[in-house]
């Protein structure tokens, strides 16, 4: 899969708008491959940042990725398009207008959105807050006529192999404060499971390194098990696939165990796990989360919802997939559990 926009390209084109982060691209996963069977004569163009090449090229639904972001999760600009105008251009960035308008920019033939549709007979569907991400581009792609499975999640299994294999990864970071536990709670739990006897690793994005040693400090965790700075994709996903668990927030990583059908626990605040999280009634993965108000996913401080959830509740969920370890064939189906534990 090529990092620059295509030249001179030999057959129509899907540009399909996605420019966030990780967890997002995973979640878009479903409508990508209703796509890619609905356009086989087409290329994919995914419009999505430089650092998410691997990772979209890991869906088998993206030929080539357009480099595109913006910050805080705006729309950016696609003047990196060239060549003749996409044959049908697909927002499943946002509900508009916004991220409508830079597709129509480009003057596509064809535009699947919530908002602002191109003329003709099909209605645009209507935006529900109350969809799960997954169920919400499966819809938006269904009203146009394109079907989608939203359990359509799972990824190959990573060519290389683990850096740390049968380990617990805990992942601390997210990308806003009102989505990240303590340290010093993640620190409790890590001593929980070494107390164990389990191996753990602690993960890290770029610029969480002060956070990952912080973490790794408190907790006994050994040097050479903090893989902090953004590991390449192909490594944190082999990490990831082979994990014995993974604790996390609501983030990219969580996202990266369903796909692997790896075992987590993921901790909710702001958003509701009926929203982002594991598919529902699957044992492999642990959603804890205190029902109340939604928050801001994006704040700057730590979302009260998440604040309660204890250490208690969170090592008993890690201990308890442990215990149970991998079910045999689990890559076959989804099988998940939410556990709203009490403090």
């Amino acid at each position: 899969m090529t990092v620059s926009a295509p030249v001179a390209a030999r057959r129509p084109r899907v540009l399909v708008l996605r420019a966030l982060g990780l967890g997002d691209l995973l979640a878009a996963v479903p409508a990508l491959r209703g796509l890619r069977r609905a356009f086989p004569d087409h290329e994919t163009v995914l419009a999505a940042p430089a650092p998410l090449r691997d990772a979209a090229s890991a869906t088998g639904a993206v030929d080539t990725l357009l480099p595109a972001s913006a910050p805080r999760r705006g729309v950016p600009e696609l003047t990196g398009w060239h060549g003749a105008p996409p044959d049908v251009a697909v927002d499943l960035h946002g509900n508009g207008p916004e991220s409508h308008a830079a597709l129509a920019a480009l003057g596509p033939r064809r535009i699947l959105s919530y908002a602002c549709p191109s003329p003709g007979p099909t209605a645009p569907p209507v935006w529900r807050r109350e969809d799960h991400e997954r169920e919400r581009w499966c819809r938006l792609l269904r009203a146009y006529g394109i079907e989608a499975d939203p359990g359509d999640v799972l990824l190959s299994p990573p060519p290389g192999p683990s850096p740390a294999p049968g380990a617990v990864v805990v992942h601390p970071g997210a990308e806003a404060a009102a989505r990240r536990w303590p340290a010093d709670r993640y620190a409790t739990v890590i001593r929980a499971v070494l107390a164990a006897g389990r191996r753990v690793v602690v993960t890290g994005g770029p610029g969480e390194e002060e956070l990952t040693a912080a973490v790794a400090g408190a907790s006994g965790v050994a040097s050479g098990d903090v893989l902090s700075g953004g590991l390449p994709f192909a490594e944190l996903s082999a990490l990831v696939a082979e994990a014995a668990c993974l604790v996390s927030g609501d983030t990219g990583p969580a996202h990266l165990a369903v796909a692997h059908g790896t075992p987590s626990v993921t901790l909710f605040g702001p958003v509701a796990p009926r929203l982002w999280g594991p598919p529902p009634g699957d044992p492999l993965h642990t959603a804890l989360w205190h029902p109340g108000p939604p928050g801001d996913p994006h704040g700057t401080v730590a979302d009260p919802l998440l604040l309660r959830i204890g250490t208690g509740e969170v090592v008993a969920s890690v201990l308890s997939h442990i215990d149970r370890g991998r079910t045999a064939g689990s890559r076959s189906g989804f099988r998940a559990a939410e556990a709203n534990g009490c403090a």
